[in-house]
């Protein structure tokens, strides 16, 4: 399984082994990791899931329109600006970093 470190908002980073065919946001959800919400379980209609692509975006699916909405209405948004649960892990996806979004603030 491809390995995701997930690097947290308190500054913490965590590495996960994310099946092939999950999301991003499964791998954090699953694994209990704190800032990823997923309110609508991964159905890009909440943007509870924010994250931003710190290394290997090349890795994922270009920004769909809908989830490029939904980004638009977010504070913090930057170019590395992803929702996770549009983010599907493959093979090539292996040491890919991802940062939670801090949300809190």
């Amino acid at each position: 399984m491809p390995i995701i470190t997930y690097e947290l908002p308190n500054g913490t980073a965590r590495e996960v082994d994310v099946p092939i065919g999950q999301s991003v946001m499964d791998g954090a959800v699953r694994n209990n990791l704190p800032g990823v919400v997923a309110e609508c379980g991964g159905s890009c209609s909440c943007a509870t899931c924010h994250v931003h692509v710190v290394s290997g975006g090349d890795q994922f699916a270009d920004v769909t329109p809908e989830e490029r909405d939904l980004l638009d209405f977010l504070e913090g948004v930057a170019p590395s600006s992803r929702l996770s649960c549009q983010l599907i892990v493959t093979d090539a996806c292996d040491g890919v970093r991802i940062a939670v979004a801090d949300n809190e603030h």
